[in-house]
């Protein structure tokens, strides 16, 4: 096979980093998980903490049944999926090895590509310049929608109308925008308790 097939077929991903912590927001923060993040990202926010993240040619193509050996490494057998924007890849292979070693996987997207992979938990976190796709709306676990300004709770309830009954709703704010916006999602949520807050744990923690 040429690196473009091995590619498209996702048995090469472009690899950012990969490291073990605790997962630092939404439904599951606190939880232990092994945290693969892919590079390559066409949504580019302005807001985003991890810019780098955006060019898929800075980043070593690397095999996917290396990434599932390291994932086997670390104890708690949970794998967060996470870029970029992931779903610019085919994962079905990724998961499909993750799965037969055991591993739960969780996916971090923006719902702007078409879904790849077999999830255990999707985590939507929806962008106004490249909205989530129907798919990606009916199959989130949890909606997590980023509070950078006023404007932002309109977009969330947009969204909150389109996911599942029983999906987590969550508002977390924007990290360079916290002071300004927390009381106001404080406020929100006491007003519409059908809405968790998300806080960035592991910036708090200064941990990956």
């Amino acid at each position: 096979m040429t690196q473009h097939e091995l590619l498209q077929e996702g048995k090469l991903l472009p690899l950012m980093e990969e490291f073990y912590s605790l997962q630092g927001e939404g439904h599951h923060t606190g939880k232990a998980a092994w945290f693969i993040r892919i590079g390559g990202c066409d949504v580019g926010c302005r807001w985003c903490d991890v810019k780098e993240s955006w060019n898929a040619d800075m980043h070593p193509l690397t095999a996917a049944d290396l990434i599932v050996e390291h994932a086997m490494e670390n104890p708690a057998k949970a794998v967060v999926i996470t870029g970029g924007e992931p779903l610019q890849y085919n994962l079905d292979y990724l998961c499909g090895k993750l799965k037969q070693a055991g591993i739960k996987t969780y996916l971090e997207t923006s719902g702007s590509e078409p879904l790849s992979g077999t999830w255990d938990w999707i985590c939507l976190s929806p962008k106004v310049n490249a909205p989530p796709l129907p798919e990606l709306l009916s199959g989130a676990d949890e909606l997590k929608v980023i509070i950078h300004n006023s404007d932002d709770f309109e977009w969330a309830e947009k969204n909150a109308l389109l996911v599942r009954p029983e999906c987590k709703l969550l508002l977390q704010p924007e990290w360079s925008q916290y002071q300004k916006m927390i009381h106001q999602i404080v406020d929100y949520i006491l007003h519409h308790p059908k809405w968790t807050i998300s806080l960035q744990a592991h910036k708090f923690m200064h941990i990956p």
